[in-house]
């Protein structure tokens, strides 16, 4: 259990959705452009990066990706695109946001931003290490590397502009509770949880403002969502009847609260030059798993039906598959809100990235 606990890469800040990929979606201010989108985080933004680093945490692999361009499994976790694809929908930038670590990557990729992101990373510097993943800090290398690219394409002087006008988003927190806290309990023998807490939000905090100190000055940082109502906690702490566990949830939203303050003080002291906001992803996914079938859409003559699965994955038996463990998946995966034992599927991806798209995307404008 404790081996099939490491391979936990998690889904959170649940992003900003999409129905149409030549334009954004978003009703933004018609002199309001976003000419790159930057994300760091875990498996939730990460596009493929651990494709090409030596870690089992990898989803490059049928039946990943089943319901991707082409039906090819990419290392998204997912059957789908992941929110860092449809949140370039969302801005009108590119219909997928590739790896940073893509060889293949032409110019133009560079140009209108890529994912730093690695599957299974945290906060938490131990929780990379237990995967063999990007670290946050690593990430932030990556940046570095392709900042000096940018210069090459674009010269010092546009370089800064993208920089500035982009938008950066952030996500982590999930893997350092369900990996290294409840997991492994590695920290558990270190840390009662407020006190775990106060370490991670401590390196978001020095994250976010690495990131301002290297020409970023629009960032989304997200909070955790409902972390014990993914299928995976469930099997393990939900008792016989799979509820969501209390204490992950608990844990969920001090840490939520403790990063919001936070970076409400970094957005009024130390980087006053930023627009940085935080985003509440905890309500609105649990609002999808406590309320499923309103989440029906009808356009056109097309309709779907709300959700019919909410506490198990559309992979394997649904309740503690994920990875290299996904061998087969269900018949018709719109029934499912996750699509493994900890991610969800595009569907769900969709739904809850354009609603928080929606509330937030004003603040950057």
């Amino acid at each position: 259990m404790k081996f099939l606990c490491s391979l936990f890469t998690v889904f959170l800040p649940i992003l900003f959705l999409s129905c149409n990929i030549t334009r954004a979606v978003v009703n933004l201010h018609k002199n309001a452009t976003f000419p790159a989108l930057f994300i760091f985080g875990d498996s939730i933004f990460d596009t493929g990066n651990n494709n090409y680093i030596k870690t089992i945490a990898k989803a490059n692999f049928p039946p990943y990706g089943k319901d991707f361009i082409g039906g090819i499994p990419t290392g998204r976790f997912s059957d789908g695109k992941i929110p860092s694809d449809l949140s370039a929908e969302e801005l009108g930038i590119k219909t997928i946001l590739p790896p940073f670590l893509d060889p293949s990557l032409q110019d133009q990729d560079l140009l209108t931003g890529v994912s730093f992101a690695s599957a299974s990373t945290g906060y938490d510097p131990l929780t990379a290490r237990l995967s063999s993943v990007l670290s946050f800090s690593d990430q932030l290398e990556l940046f570095k590397e392709y900042i000096s690219k940018l210069n090459k394409i674009a010269g010092d002087e546009k370089s800064s502009a993208i920089l500035r006008e982009s938008l950066f988003l952030v996500d982590g927190g999930n893997n350092d509770f369900l990996i290294t806290y409840f997991g492994t309990l590695l920290r558990k023998f270190q840390y009662d949880v407020p006190s775990y807490i106060d370490l991670l939000v401590s390196h978001a905090s020095t994250f976010v403002q690495e990131l301002y100190g290297l020409g970023a000055r629009k960032i989304g940082v997200f909070g955790l969502p409902p972390i014990g109502c993914v299928p995976v906690s469930r099997t393990l702490r939900g008792g016989l009847k799979r509820k969501c566990a209390k204490e992950y949830n608990e844990a969920a939203q001090l840490f939520n609260n403790k990063l919001s303050a936070e970076i409400a003080s970094l957005k009024s002291a130390q980087l006053s030059e930023a627009i940085i906001v935080y985003a509440d992803i905890y309500n609105p996914t649990l609002d999808i798993i406590r309320n499923p079938q309103k989440y029906g859409t009808y356009f056109m003559f097309l309709t779907s039906t709300g959700f019919e699965i909410v506490d198990k994955g559309c992979c394997g038996t649904g309740t503690v598959e994920l990875s290299f463990l996904c061998k087969y998946a269900c018949s018709d995966v719109s029934d499912y809100v996750f699509w493994d034992s900890v991610h969800p599927t595009e569907k769900t991806y969709r739904i809850i990235v354009h609603r928080i798209f929606e509330e937030y995307i004003s603040y950057f404008i």
